[in-house]
């Protein structure tokens, strides 16, 4: 397996967070691949397509060191056929360190050849979450300082179309 890292979520919506994790990763590894996640017991906001289309938008200064794909099913199968030999998550709080650590767990027994590494955020960001960014943008609030410009214009705009 390789050592290009895939940095698998949902990415509904892309925070600032998560763009300090892809930073951070591609400043580690020198390569990322974002692995957008079709969640079948959960209804998003935005389609794997659109949430790729957000962070392909956001990640452009980033060039090739980035590639963006979605999948579906589990993200170990994703990286097998890939190649891809490290699984990247960011690590926010103790909560996440017991769903994260569970989780690596379960992908090491099926696909023990896949790593994953936990990463813990810039502090700036460490409670941002998607689903707190939608809470804000239901209540009107500023999402400025949780997400870029392009996504707030995209919540709003989503939004304002199922009010």
């Amino acid at each position: 397996m390789g050592a290009t890292p895939c940095y698998p979520g949902s990415f509904d919506p892309l925070t600032r967070g998560h763009l300090d994790l892809i930073e951070r990763g591609v400043g580690l590894f020198g390569r990322l691949t974002v692995a957008i996640g079709v969640n079948t017991g959960k209804t998003p906001m935005f389609s794997a397509e659109e949430r790729a289309a957000m962070v392909r938008a956001e990640v452009q200064h980033l060039g090739d060191r980035v590639e963006v794909a979605t999948f579906d099913g589990l993200v170990v199968e994703f990286c097998k056929q890939r190649g891809i030999g490290v699984l990247l998550r960011g690590l926010r709080t103790v909560s996440d360190f017991e769903s994260e650590m569970a989780m690596a767990f379960t992908n090491r027994r099926m696909e023990p050849d896949i790593e994953t590494v936990l990463v813990m955020p810039s502090e700036e960001f460490a409670f941002v979450s998607s689903r707190l960014i939608k809470e804000i943008a239901r209540a009107g609030g500023d999402l400025t300082p949780f997400v870029p410009a392009g996504v707030e214009a995209a919540l709003k705009a989503r939004l304002a179309d199922s009010a």
